[in-house]
């Protein structure tokens, strides 16, 4: 399935239906009254975040939603029904942005949450709620009043516990490959991985944890250079960063930085994300004697770090288990409160 993280839809919620202006004209009741019913309101545009889906591919092929009319009053004081709410439904972790203003108006993660993000108009009065003392017979009803539209930019950023960054060809896609059931494409040139690749790891104590394969990053990323700035995004969720450095590099401490500055550029808070300096291809030619220097200059900068080996996998239980033990203690810590959405 392609994979889609932006998308533009414009939504209409349903018009009020429009009051009624009606007598009651009935055997035996000479004097009948003004009896004309209320209008129904019109349906609502909800989103509604489904954890069963993946994508906003759907949002490609189809960007209006519309909602129906309230129906209707009648006569008999016979009030005109609600129109149904039209269900929107969406990857958990889509936040909606109005498209003229840029404002963020919801932020939905959690499977089942919603937001309405366009309100039915409300339906129009009868001429029998027009009726008083001194004005017995109305000759007035309200028509319905119209239902809100709007134009919103859905982007969609994964939720995922850990994010897997690094220069193209570090080894991203090889390691999730291996403590995962996730099998992306793997190859010996730079961007094989195209979009983000999600995958379910076990941390043998009976728990697990979801690890976010993002696109290879290059310095620039954060000013749109290479495929960075499409799917940096996803990294913003993560609590803990695992920063892959290619220890084949002629100079692997040059791309620890070139990453970090590209994180703190795009969002300075990713620069004080946890983060776990992973070392790989150790085991290939001349990569022991390069080991030790490195992981000297990288612990001197205050950063944890361990070497693995992705194809003999070498120390990826090492890894997983200090991942794991990361994340309890960080998922153990107060959340910073979030802003509520009010439906």
């Amino acid at each position: 399935m392609k994979f889609v993280d932006e998308a533009i839809i414009t939504v209409k919620a349903g018009d009020g239906g429009n009051g009624c202006m009606s007598f009651r004209r009935e055997k035996f009741v000479p004097k009948g009254g003004p009896d004309g019913g209320k209008g129904g309101n019109g349906g609502d545009v909800v989103l509604e975040a489904d954890e069963g889906l993946g994508s906003l591919l759907d949002f490609k092929y189809r960007p209006l939603f519309r909602a129906k009319r309230g129906e209707h009053g009648m006569g008999k004081e016979m009030y005109g029904a609600n129109a149904e709410p039209v269900i929107i439904r969406v990857p958990c972790g889509t936040t909606v942005f109005d498209a003229d203003t840029g404002e963020l108006i919801a932020d939905l993660t959690a499977h089942g949450e919603r937001f309405i993000a366009a309100r039915g108009g409300r339906g129009g009065r009868g001429n029998a709620s027009y009726k008083s003392a001194t004005n017995r017979a109305p000759r007035k009803s309200q028509p319905g009043f119209p239902g809100e539209e709007k134009k919103l930019r859905l982007e969609l950023k994964l939720i995922a516990d850990v994010g897997l960054v690094g220069l193209p060809n570090a080894g991203k896609s090889t390691l999730i490959s291996r403590v995962s059931a996730a099998r992306p494409k793997i190859a010996d040139y730079p961007f094989t991985t195209l979009v983000p690749n999600l995958g379910v790891v076990s941390d043998g104590k009976g728990g697990s944890f979801v690890v976010a394969d993002l696109p290879g990053l290059i310095e620039g990323a954060s000013l749109g250079h290479g495929l960075g700035l499409q799917f940096l995004r996803h990294i913003e969720r993560t609590r803990l960063i695992l920063h892959l450095v290619d220890c084949q590099s002629e100079d692997s401490v040059r791309d620890l930085t070139i990453i970090n500055q590209e994180l703190a550029a795009f969002d300075p808070a990713l620069a004080q994300r946890p983060q776990i300096v992973v070392i790989t291809k150790a085991d290939l030619k001349g990569g022991m004697a390069r080991l030790a220097p490195l992981k000297k200059k990288i612990k001197a900068r205050g950063l944890d770090v361990l070497a693995v080996s992705a194809v003999s996998g070498e120390g990826l239980e090492t890894l997983i288990k200090r991942a794991g033990d990361k994340l309890k203690k960080l998922r153990a810590a107060p959340k910073p409160k979030k802003e509520r959405w009010e439906p």
